[in-house]
């Protein structure tokens, strides 16, 4: 564990508990130094107050704002992740504030201390988000290494599926830390929308608002509104467990797909590392969010209907005592469930050990064996596809390379040469191509469907190879599409807008990424669809040409800036190439670059 229990503790009493009863401050700093070690805990407060809970949609979520957040997306699929609009808007508000919170982690990072971001209940997401601004601001490879860590107790949901897969992709998610007592409402809350919670939720969540008179308050807690409370959040809870649990198991409830096209199901999902507090000093670890999800549902539920008033009390009572149940923090008292652990757990009770402390039903050990046998099916699809790599390197390597060694030597470009397509060489490359493509887009198909580790797109070896086949296929399917003539006068028919396959968009947006940088229009492996545009249109007529030649002029000193960077093979430069030879029909103007004339020799 990166946290000892002095920080965990300190993290609660010190800081969380006290911003929680100071909620008109943005945030409270604690340092602590000891043996050597500097913490900075900064703590945030929480909310009981609906408006800082929902927006006008039923779930309050909002597509993540990418400035702040440019990792929390689907990097493939170019999805942002969701994530609460409220809890979103109010971290914003912190970091406008005057009070500096920007100053105070640069401050803190520059001095090389660990910072721990911390909150209780509502103030558990605005730890998160400033932990996940920190991880962008200043990635973990930098500043002596120090990465910033995040507790939270009792803290609600934040984000989307893509909101998990973003930091287990960026490996971030071993930073979070989530305590959660076992019947604890407040983690379950964003399941139910908004409309089903009608009027309860503000008078409610003042039995746990310390500034409020309720705070506590026994006679909140032991009443009906409670009890229909607790109710509402556990059911939906159930719809959407239920729903996740089918696509677990590999099943189609068609009851569920039926209800989910009428019934909204919340969005929100955990990630990151739990630790569910049993109420006997125990607690149980768990890393899986698909395993997380079924246990936030499963351990909250009743034993027998004599339990409803007993628990729903405890839904609420439990928000508050994470002190009492952290005093007995202790390393020996964690049960880790594990890949290994989850795949193997015990279906009998007598068996189940330390993992009945949370009352797991049969049914729920099955969903968390479900969860790690998909965990085990997305390794074994990579495994698959890691053997597929070796060929599609030898293909890339020996085939394709000395398919463009030759025409280099015939002082024609490949791309040339595979567009005229006159010899047995071309009819071979072109099978080559057909053989990798059909490799990629079972790569593509098994990422948009999100059936390979979350990882996966970060890995130097997939980027390289996907940059590498960019480099050599990519002008291939271009010629192809071209020499087939499936372009027209409309833009809309143009390769780079209806033709480019995701097997070369995919790949793009990861080195782009990788490289912490924005997309581009185009690279230097799909250059040649804008030069086939260009070409066709300015060879129209002088209308056409002044429509396009904003776009020449980009595309001119984009190829000027690679070929000074060394990133065009020399072969594009060949005097029969398409490039050369539509470079040679430019008007005046245009011819009389410098760089242009070193090119067609004028």
């Amino acid at each position: 564990m990166a946290l000892r229990g002095e920080v965990i503790e300190k993290a609660y009493y010190a800081v969380s508990w006290r911003a929680h009863r100071s909620p008109d401050r943005p945030y409270l700093i604690e340092k602590i130094s000891r043996n050597g070690t500097s913490e900075v805990i900064i703590s945030f407060p929480g909310s009981g107050a609906v408006r800082d809970w929902y927006s006008q949609r039923n779930f309050g979520e909002t597509k993540i704002d990418l400035n702040l957040f440019p990792s929390l997306k689907s990097i493939g699929n170019d999805e942002p992740a969701l994530v609460n609009e409220f809890f979103s808007k109010r971290f914003q508000d912190i970091l406008l504030d005057r009070s500096s919170l920007a100053d105070k982690v640069k401050e803190a990072m520059d001095k090389k201390k660990q910072i721990v971001f911390a909150g209780h209940s509502s103030g558990g997401p605005m730890a998160i988000l400033a932990t996940l601004w920190t991880l962008e601001k200043y990635p973990p490879n930098s500043h002596g290494g120090i990465t910033p860590l995040c507790i939270t107790f009792g803290s609600p949901l934040i984000g989307n599926h893509i909101f998990s897969h973003a930091t287990r992709r960026e490996n971030w998610s071993s930073y979070f830390f989530h305590y959660v007592m076992r019947y604890d409402i407040v983690p379950r809350i964003l399941f139910a929308p908004l409309s089903s919670l009608d009027q309860s939720f503000e008078q409610i969540s003042q039995s746990f608002n310390p500034r409020s008179k309720s705070f506590m308050s026994e006679s909140v807690g032991r009443s009906s509104a409670t009890s229909d409370f607790y109710f509402t959040i556990i059911s939906n809870a159930a719809t959407v467990t239920s729903h996740a649990a089918s696509k677990l198991m590999g099943t189609t409830n068609t009851t569920l797909e039926t209800l989910e096209n009428f019934i909204p199901l919340s969005p929100y999902r955990p990630f990151g590392t739990y630790f569910f507090c049993t109420g006997n000093g125990k607690k149980i670890m768990i890393t899986n969010p698909n395993a997380v999800l079924q246990v936030l549902f499963f351990s909250a539920q009743l034993s027998t209907e004599a339990e409803t008033t007993q628990v729903a009390y405890r839904s609420l009572s439990e928000h508050t005592i994470y002190g009492t149940e952290l005093q007995q923090i202790a390393a020996q008292n964690v049960l880790h469930l594990d890949q290994q652990h989850l795949q193997n757990l015990a279906l009998s009770e007598d068996d189940a050990g330390g993992s009945n402390d949370l009352g797991l039903s049969l049914r729920a050990r099955l969903c968390l064996r479900a969860a790690a046998e998909l965990e085990a099916r997305k390794c074994e699809n990579e495994k698959k596809l890691n053997e597929k790599r070796s060929f599609i390197e030898q293909k890339l390597k020996k085939d394709l390379g000395e398919y463009r060694e030759m025409w280099k030597h015939q002082k024609v470009g490949f791309y040339d040469g595979f567009r005229e397509h006159k010899k047995a060489e071309d009819f071979k490359a072109n099978v080559t191509r057909l053989e990798i493509a059909g490799v990629w887009d079972e790569i593509i198909e098994k990422l948009r469907s999100y059936e390979l580790p979350d990882e996966f797109e970060a890995k130097k070896e997939w980027i390289k190879l996907g940059t590498e086949c960019r480099e050599l296929v990519e002008p291939l399917d271009i010629a192809n599409y071209y020499r087939h003539g499936r372009h027209y006068e409309d833009d809309a028919s143009s390769y780079m807008v209806k033709g480019r396959p995701k097997r070369y968009r995919y790949p793009q947006r990861w080195l782009e990424h990788s490289q912490r940088r924005p997309q581009q229009p185009t690279s230097t492996s799909c250059f040649w669809a804008e030069v086939e545009e260009l070409r066709y249109k300015t060879g129209n007529s002088d209308a056409s040409y002044r429509d396009v030649e904003e776009r020449i002029v980009q595309l001119v000193a984009q190829i000027e800036e690679w070929s000074k960077n060394g990133e065009l093979a020399k072969d594009v430069f060949l005097e029969g190439s398409t490039l050369v030879k539509w470079l040679k029909t430019l008007h005046p103007p245009h011819k009389q670059q410098p760089f242009i004339r070193s090119i067609i020799g004028e």
